[in-house]
């Protein structure tokens, strides 16, 4: 089964947009999501270019937040500040990379918790590992959307994540734990790593490395996310994992592109809505 992460993010946001609507009639406004983008880097600009898309589908109020590549430190941090101090503002993204004069740590600890969109701020982070309510990290969470709405089961089932970045790899294997999974974190220097994925009825491979994750990798009947976004040399976007090879053996499989992407701007939807609604209800 090929998991359609386009078809999936589409209905979610079609609910999404009926949602909205009936949020702007009962609060006399619609959640406002703002999006900070720095420089003219090709593929973040893309990637900004579907998150406002999606906003303006969704029925969210805000805009983009363009600053040039040589934009200092405090003046980013002076336009973060506004933005938390804007009650009409519900969510703030700052677009990742950033230039190697701004530091990204100082920049996503400025954003408010309440309106961190992305879950990257260290109070989010602590909050997820306690399990407190928290905002989840975007990817992470439309992964486990996708398992769920695939009807892949979870709980009892051996897992093996492939990263151990704090923005996929990590929360992942978090999230997979919480729904009462068996989860083993490996990575690129794993010993005999095959064998190791071979085990996992759900493989996530979040490396960066294109096609490593071959069918030598695969347990015949698992299912496979392909969180990877890399390019060859010839400019075709492939995922870490060797899709026309892994096809045949996995039970379920998302495709790159199309796959765990789209989810990732669906969910940004989803916690600009939690966050208008929980500074709404907090009032």
């Amino acid at each position: 089964m090929i998991i359609d992460g386009k078809q999936i993010s589409q209905s979610l946001k079609d609910a999404m947009k009926i949602e909205v609507d009936a949020l702007a009639e009962q609060y006399g406004r619609r959640p406002c999501l703002m999006v900070i983008i720095v420089g003219n880097n090709p593929a973040s600009r893309s990637y900004v270019r579907g998150k406002i898309k999606a906003t303006e589908y969704c029925g969210f109020d805000g805009h983009l937040v363009e600053l040039p590549e040589d934009v200092s430190e405090a003046t980013l941090l002076a336009e973060i500040d506004k933005l938390n101090n804007d009650p009409l503002v519900d969510g703030i993204l700052v677009q990742l990379p950033l230039p190697k004069h701004i530091s990204e740590d100082k920049v996503i600890a400025a954003i408010s918790a309440e309106k961190d969109v992305d879950g990257f701020h260290p109070e989010n982070v602590a909050r997820l590992w306690l399990n407190q309510h928290c905002i989840l990290p975007c990817t992470p969470k439309g992964i486990i959307e996708l398992l769920d709405q695939a009807g892949v089961e979870i709980a009892g089932k051996k897992a093996v994540v492939i990263g151990r970045s704090n923005i996929v790899g990590k929360p992942v294997a978090k999230l997979l734990l919480d729904r009462n999974a068996t989860v083993t974190i490996a990575h690129s220097r794993t010993q005999d790593l095959a064998a190791v994925c071979r085990e996992a009825d759900i493989l996530v491979a979040a490396v960066g490395r294109a096609k490593m994750v071959t069918a030598e990798y695969v347990k015949p009947g698992a299912a496979v996310i392909d969180v990877g976004i890399n390019r060859t040399e010839d400019g075709k976007l492939v995922g870490d994992v060797d899709y026309e090879a892994v096809l045949p053996v996995a039970g379920a499989i998302t495709p790159v592109p199309g796959g765990v992407g789209p989810m990732t701007i669906t969910m940004l939807m989803r916690n600009t809505i939690e966050c208008f609604l929980n500074r709404m209800n907090n009032k």
